[in-house]
């Protein structure tokens, strides 16, 4: 059925010869690029997800041993590892620098003596209170181990 528009200064109906027109959205590739991004990108994060949640039941994070009879060997392990972090990042520097061409023969000596007898005190605190190498790391969860 078509309808008849009316003029307005005469009131009578007026032929325009075709049928009203309504807007239609022409579709372009974007709406459907668009979800089939948020589709990826959904099945990715859910993919991480899985993934995560995954890991994290493989190898729960160690936790704080709360005994009081073993405070002092958490202690011992957390303030050694620390250290052993430390000496090996001074390593690390040491190395750089007489790569770098800027300690004397004497000075390198001395870092070298000085970081070995570290490495050697560390060792045998953890000894001490039965710590391994291996022990006086901390799992620092999604970014890896510490050393």
């Amino acid at each position: 059925m078509r309808r008849r528009r009316v003029a307005p200064s005469t009131g009578k109906p007026r032929k325009t010869g075709r049928a009203p027109t309504t807007k239609r959205r022409r579709t372009t590739g974007r709406t459907s690029r668009a979800r089939t991004l948020a589709a990826i990108d959904v099945a990715e994060l859910e993919s991480v997800r899985h993934e995560l949640e995954r890991v994290a039941r493989a190898s729960a994070p160690p936790r704080w041993n709360a005994n009081p009879d073993d405070v002092q060997r958490s202690v011992v392990k957390l303030v050694l590892t620390l250290i052993e972090f430390i000496r090996q990042l001074l390593e690390r520097q040491a190395i750089r620098r007489m790569e770098a061409g800027t300690l004397t023969a004497d000075e390198t000596e001395a870092i070298g003596l000085a970081l070995m007898r570290l490495e050697e005190t560390v060792r045998d605190l953890g000894a001490r209170f039965d710590l391994t190498a291996e022990d006086l790391n901390l799992d620092l969860g999604p970014a890896g181990k510490l050393i």
